[in-house]
C-alpha cells in the first residue's frame, strides 16, 4: 500500500470510528450538520447486520451485502417505488422503448455527483460500457446480455441499442445490481475501483453519501440533500451501518438498545425470541430469497473434468441428491418455519412458478426416497458410497448456516449412498473461490434483483451465466431468451413453466428453501414496513425514530 492510500486509509477509519460515537447508542443526535452531502432530515440510526460487502464497484459484485450499500449511494436510471415492485423513472425524467431495439431514457437537468462533478449521460454510458468490458466473474455483467451498444444523443439522452427485439426485462435490468451509475471521473474503464478510492472520491448521488468506511465492519452515511430522485429525501440525516461476525452479538445489542435495527440475519430461534420481546418489533416482509446447492459440472462426482468423466452418472448424482433432500425438515428443523419448501427454480407467489422437482424427484410427492436414489445411482453404474465436496459460507447466509449443512449431510449420508465431506470458507474468499473451480458443489442463496420470473432464470441457466458452474443447454438458453421478448403475457408464462421443467431435468442446481424478509427494530423506530417490500431493497432512508 502507498503512503498516500495508507493515510487516507487511516483518515477514513477515523472518520468511522468518530461516526460511530456520535451514533452509537441508538440515540438521537438532532439536526445534521448541514455540510456538503448534508440534508434538511434530522436524526440518526444504527442498523446492524452480518451480510457482508465483496466490494463497493458495482461492476465487481453481485451480492446481497454489497448492494445493500449501493442501493444507499448509487443512482438508478429507473427504480422500484415503496410498496411496488414496479419501476418508474429515478433520477430519469422519462425512459420508453423508442422502437423494438431501441430504450431512451431522458436524465432530469442539472444532476451533481456529491464530489460536485457533473452527472450526465457520458457518466451513464461509462457505466454500461465499463460492466461489459470489465465482465467481472463476480459482477453482474451477465444481466446485460441483450445490451448492444449505448449512444448518447446529448448530455440528458441516453439510447440504450438493444440486440433482441421487445426486450420485456430491460426496465428491470436497469433497476437491478447491473444498474448503479457511477462517475467517470472516480472509477477506472477497464478495473474495478478500490473501495476507498470510491469513498475518497465521494462520487455517490443516491439517498446517501458514505463519509466513514471500515470494511465489512462499520459504514457511515449521511443523507444527501442533491438527489433529486423517485424515492425523495431520507428520513434520517446519518447512519451508521455495523458489521457483526456472529449474529448472537447482533441480537444481543438489538435487545440492549445499542443498535437500532437488525437487519439479516438473525437466526430463526432468535427471531421467535425477539417475537416476545416489548422493547422490539418484528417486521415481516414478502420474501424472494431463496436456498439452493450448486453443481459444478467440470468438477463435481464424473464431472467433464475428473478423471472419471462421464455425463450420465454425473446426472444421477445430482439426481439422487435431488431425491435424498427433506424440505420440511430443512424448514422447521432449522429455520422453525421462516423459510418454506422450495421445489423450483421459481419461487411461489410469482407469475409462473411451478414445481417440477416435487414431482421428478424423491416419492412423488415432496418427501425423500432413499429407494429411488438408490436406483437412480445403480441405473447409472455409479458405485455408492459416492464421495461429494460440499461447501458452505459461514458468515454471509447467517448464522444457521452451519445447521442447514450439518442436516443436509446427515440427510444425503443417512442411507449410505453418500460420503459427504463438509467444509466451510469466509464470504470474501468464497466469492472468488467458487468462481475458479474450487467447489464441486456449493451452497448459495439468491435475493432477486427485480420482481419478476427471468431473475430465477436468466442469471443462472444462459450459457455465459452468474454460476460460471459450465452448464449449458443451448434449448434452455434460447427459450430463457425468447421469454423475455415475449409480449403476450400468457405466452411469455407457458414458456417460463417449460424452462423450469427442463432445468428441473438436468439439475444445474437444486432449490430447496424460500425465505420472507425479517427486520428487528427498537421500538421506537418507524418506516421497516415501508422498505420490507416486493422491490427487495432494503432502503435505509424510510427509516426514522420518533
Amino acid at each position: 500500500m502507498s503512503r498516500k492510500r495508507l493515510l487516507a486509509a487511516a483518515a477514513g477509519i477515523t472518520a468511522v470510528t468518530l461516526t460511530l460515537t456520535a451514533c452509537g447508542g441508538g440515540s438521537d443526535d438532532g439536526e445534521g450538520d448541514g455540510g456538503d452531502g448534508g440534508s434538511s432530515a434530522s436524526g440518526s440510526l444504527v442498523i446492524g447486520t452480518t451480510d457482508k460487502v465483496t466490494v463497493l464497484d458495482p461492476a465487481g459484485s453481485y451480492d446481497n451485502g454489497s448492494f445493500a450499500v449501493m442501493n444507499q449511494v448509487f443512482p438508478f436510471l429507473l427504480n422500484t417505488p415503496y410498496g411496488s415492485p414496479d419501476v418508474e423513472p429515478d433520477i430519469a425524467e422519462s425512459a420508453e422503448f423508442t422502437s423494438p431495439t431501441e430504450y431512451t431514457v431522458k436524465l432530469k437537468p442539472g444532476l451533481k455527483w456529491a464530489n460536485g462533478n457533473d452527472l450526465t449521460s457520458s457518466d451513464v454510458k461509462f457505466t454500461f460500457d465499463r460492466q461489459i468490458a470489465i465482465n467481472d466473474p463476480n459482477g453482474p455483467a451477465s444481466l446485460l446480455y441483450n445490451l448492444d451498444s449505448v449512444e448518447t444523443p446529448d448530455d440528458t439522452t441516453v439510447v440504450f441499442h438493444l440486440k433482441s427485439e421487445n426486450d420485456q426485462l430491460f426496465p428491470q435490468i436497469l433497476s437491478s445490481p447491473a444498474g448503479p451509475i457511477v462517475d467517470e471521473e472516480v472509477f477506472a474503464a477497464d478495473a474495478l475501483t478500490p473501495d476507498q478510492e470510491i469513498v475518497d472520491g465521494n462520487a455517490f448521488a443516491g439517498q446517501y453519501t458514505i463519509t466513514g468506511y471500515k470494511f465489512n465492519e462499520l459504514v457511515s452515511y449521511e443523507a444527501y440533500d442533491g438527489y433529486e430522485g423517485l424515492l425523495g429525501p431520507a428520513k434520517t440525516d446519518k447512519v451508521a451501518v455495523k458489521y457483526f461476525a456472529e449474529a448472537s452479538n447482533m441480537k444481543l445489542e438489538i435487545q440492549q438498545g445499542k443498535i437500532d435495527v437488525a437487519w439479516r440475519s438473525l437466526s430463526a430461534t432468535d427471531i421467535e425470541d425477539l417475537r416476545g420481546n416489548d422493547d422490539v418489533k418484528v417486521v415481516d416482509g414478502p420474501g424472494g430469497e431463496i436456498r439452493y446447492i450448486t453443481f459444478n459440472f467440470d468438477t463435481q462426482p464424473y464431472g467433464a473434468k475428473t478423471p472419471e468423466a462421464d455425463p450420465a452418472k454425473a446426472l444421477a448424482v445430482r439426481q439422487a441428491a435431488a431425491s435424498l433432500i427433506d424440505r420440511d425438515e430443512l424448514s422447521e428443523q432449522v429455520y422453525k418455519g421462516t423459510y418454506t419448501p422450495l421445489f423450483s427454480y421459481v419461487p411461489a407467489g410469482l407469475t409462473g412458478a411451478i414445481e417440477p422437482l416435487k414431482e421428478m424427484y424423491g416419492d412423488g410427492a415432496g418427501k425423500p426416497d432413499a429407494a429411488k436414489a438408490e436406483q437412480l445411482l445403480a441405473d447409472a453404474g455409479v458405485e455408492t458410497p459416492v464421495t461429494l465436496n460440499l461447501q458452505y459460507s459461514n458468515d454471509h447466509y447467517g448464522p444457521s448456516s452451519a445447521d442447514e449443512y450439518a442436516l443436509i449431510k446427515d440427510q444425503l449420508e443417512k442411507d449410505g449412498l453418500f460420503t459427504v465431506n463438509l467444509q466451510t470458507t469466509e464470504w470474501v474468499t468464497y466469492a472468488e473461490e467458487r468462481t475458479a473451480d474450487v467447489y464441486p458443489a456449493y451452497q448459495l442463496g439468491w435475493f432477486p434483483d427485480y420482481s419478476d420470473a427471468d431473475n430465477y432464470l436468466t442469471p443462472f441457466f444462459l450459457t455465459e451465466n452468474f454460476l460460471v458452474n459450465h452448464y449449458a443447454n443451448q434449448e434452455v438458453n434460447d427459450m430463457i431468451l425468447q421469454q423475455a421478448a415475449t409480449p403476450d403475457a400468457d405466452e411469455r408464462t407457458a414458456l417460463i413453466e417449460e424452462i423450469q421443467t427442463k432445468v428441473a431435468a438436468d439439475l444445474s442446481t437444486l432449490p430447496y428453501l424460500q425465505g420472507a424478509q425479517v427486520a428487528v427494530v427498537g421500538a421506537d423506530v418507524e418506516g421497516a414496513e415501508d422498505t420490507l417490500d416486493p422491490s427487495f431493497k432494503f432502503r435505509y432512508a424510510a427509516l426514522s425514530k420518533g
